[in-house]
């Protein structure tokens, strides 16, 4: 089958690690198709989990950006963006990640940085938020480089009771796409604190900080927070937020409310989405996910930096197809240096083929 020009396309994808924005990774995918296919009508809707990438994609979309300056996860201060949106309620958006993110530790995260890193400055933003007037603050969780149970966020708010006291009458909502409790073997140390920097003796030390903090944050919340889902999200901030009286909600499911994308995802005839990532974790409550299910029928195609699924987890997600940069590229290292002109060159690949061979439907 042939699919002729003027295909109504929605290309939504999440952020690429370190390498992509999502708002970088949009315009890539959306140059490469355009290349191909210039009589498609693209729609570019990026999105994010929670993680990195959170604030960009709201403050083209909701509200206005604001910068704060905060406390960085190490030593030095960090100029921090958050959305504000003065409609009623007044709510802030709040991203971890320009805090207490990998990408602010000046380097590749280390033993020393697993064991020094903290979330003072996402508490700090809190603050900004209530003292702005927000009366609700959506706090998203993803791509920290802590690993302190919210410690650092609870303490730059003068303890459990001040805290609190502040965010009485405020709505916190934690915001992620992880389902992982504060401790234990699926925990913040175990599952996450080796991609912080961590070795198996330093994950130990961290694990046993944790165990001491959740009888802090499960006693403060009357009751078990820690073994909630989403308290491990982010080093274990999940747990602090909820402690403090928060709730968790789907990281994509936010943004995709704010940003409309229901609406887009029924104009569209064709949705590409993708990450820097995508395995079976992706199928959990990430954007991918989220896109495949709010989609019903609607060919979506997953344009990734690795692709470990099978073919038929992918049929069973109700994804039609998914191709990696690191294929296209020839490489991984290639495929994360050059990541904006190798996902450009895949996106004109992919858009060549479909013309040549049309959208292959499994639901």
């Amino acid at each position: 089958m042939i699919v002729s020009d003027g295909l109504r396309v929605l290309i939504a994808p999440d952020c690429y690690g370190d390498s992509l924005t999502a708002v970088q990774a949009a315009e890539a995918i959306a140059e490469g198709w355009r290349r191909a296919r210039p009589g498609d009508d693209l729609t570019l809707a990026p999105q994010s989990d929670g993680g990195p990438g959170f604030v960009d994609v709201l403050a083209g979309r909701v509200g206005e950006r604001r910068t704060t300056a905060v406390s960085g996860p190490l030593t030095d201060e960090v100029d921090a963006d958050w959305v504000f949106d003065g409609q009623d309620p007044a709510t802030a958006y709040i991203e971890c990640a320009q805090a207490c993110g990998l990408a602010l530790l000046g380097g590749p995260p280390t033993v020393e940085t697993a064991l020094a890193a903290h979330s003072r400055g996402v508490g700090q933003l809190i603050a900004a938020a209530v003292e702005a007037g927000a009366r609700r603050i959506v706090v998203g969780l993803g791509g920290s480089s802590c690993t302190d149970g919210g410690r650092g966020m609870i303490e730059a708010l003068g303890g459990f009771g001040r805290a609190r006291t502040l965010l009485a009458d405020v709505e916190l909502i934690a915001a992620t796409d992880v389902e992982h409790p504060l401790l234990g073997p699926m925990g913040a140390a175990k599952v996450f604190g080796p991609q912080k920097g961590a070795d198996q003796d330093t994950v130990a030390v961290l694990e046993r900080r944790l165990t001491e903090w959740a009888a802090e944050l499960d006693a403060a919340a009357g009751r078990t927070v820690s073994v909630e889902k989403g308290a491990g999200a982010a080093g274990g901030l999940g747990a602090g937020l909820l402690a403090l009286g928060g709730r968790r909600e789907s990281g994509a499911t936010v943004i995709a409310e704010h940003t409309h994308l229901s609406d887009d995802v029924a104009a569209a005839e064709l949705v590409i989405t993708g990450e820097g990532r995508f395995d079976d974790q992706s199928l959990h409550g990430k954007v991918v996910s989220a896109l495949a299910t709010e989609a019903r029928g609607t060919p979506v195609l997953v344009l990734a930096g690795q692709v470990t699924l099978e073919a038929s987890a992918l049929q069973d997600a109700g994804i039609t197809a998914a191709y990696a940069i690191s294929d296209h590229a020839g490489s991984v290292q290639l495929a994360i240096s050059d990541a904006a002109n190798q996902l450009t060159g895949l996106a004109e690949v992919t858009a060549d083929q479909l013309g040549n061979s049309g959208i292959t439907r499994y639901r």
